[in-house]
């Protein structure tokens, strides 16, 4: 059975990517009984379109990197259930936008992958994304307070830091990697997670995504290098995991490591970013 959704998409219908957006709701609401949300009214009359979001998990739909659409899911404090980026989809399928506003074949063929992608089975969709690192159940923490603010870093073997503010977690061949609790504070609310794509291979201290807040936009600098294996796609839907629990709920990607054993050796463990947090929280007090 199709999954419905209420679906808000980008308002840009002076852009191609826009136009791609509102192609996207229509053929959502002909292949499932999916509702869509009219940005524009929304913004000055959201009863009606409050009531669809609460009964209805919310698709946010963005064309182009400004992500209008979630901007306003934000600003109405929707629980957004799954997102796609036109722009980011056109890459992932090498599908080159066009300047007009008329859709080519292409972008029309790119709206249906897109929407087929949508609609497939949860189940399906979890397989794609199975985390692989065997994880603590329990971690221990070692605090370091300033005034009312209070960081945790974990003390568990295995945990290794870059000067980035950036862990990783390492088990055999494999990393689960997240922001520190430093990270998550200093930015305050997280309301955008832009994740990379399974299959990326990465070097030492690339990206592998963004998290965003009202504050600053934080690239993840990875410590290691290796091939992505799994995403945390529920950072998609709920990027406040990443404040609630850095560490555990909130871990940004898993991966296969191919030369861990040379990026260590730019690595901390606990005992090495210890003082490298506690430095960074006195400095930044001292400029507030």
């Amino acid at each position: 059975m199709s999954k419905t959704y209420a679906i808000l998409p980008c308002n840009g219908l002076d852009k191609c990517a826009g136009c791609i957006t509102q192609e996207i709701a229509l053929l959502l609401s002909e292949q499932s009984e999916s509702k869509i949300i009219c940005p524009v009214y929304y913004r000055i009359a959201d009863t009606k379109y409050a009531k669809m979001a609460d009964e209805l998990p919310l698709l946010v739909v963005d064309g182009c990197a400004t992500r209008c659409a979630s901007k306003l899911a934000a600003e109405k404090s929707l629980k957004i259930a799954n997102k796609v980026n036109v722009t980011d989809e056109a890459a992932f399928y090498s599908i080159e936008l066009s300047r007009g506003l008329r859709m080519s074949d292409s972008e029309k063929q790119l709206a249906q992958k897109t929407v087929d992608k949508v609609l497939k089975e949860p189940e399906e969709q979890a397989k794609q994304v199975q985390a692989t690192v065997f994880f603590p159940t329990e971690l221990d923490y070692k605090t370091y307070q300033k005034d009312k603010f209070i960081f945790h870093v974990p003390t568990n073997e295995g945990f290794f830091f870059n000067e980035n503010d950036v862990w990783a977690y390492v088990f055999g061949n494999k990393a689960r990697i997240g922001v520190t609790d430093y990270v998550q504070k200093s930015m305050s609310d997280i309301m955008f997670f832009s994740p990379p794509s399974i299959g990326t291979e990465v070097e030492q201290f690339d990206g592998v995504g963004e998290v965003e807040s009202g504050k600053a936009v934080f690239e993840v600098i990875s410590p290691v290098s290796g091939t992505i294996t799994a995403v945390n796609d529920r950072l998609v839907a709920y990027p406040e995991l990443i404040n609630k629990s850095p560490y555990e709920q909130g871990w940004i990607v898993e991966l296969e490591l191919s030369d861990f054993m040379e990026d260590k050796e730019l690595l901390h463990d606990f005992g090495g970013y210890f003082p490298i947090l506690k430095r960074k929280v006195d400095e930044y007090h001292v400029k507030s």
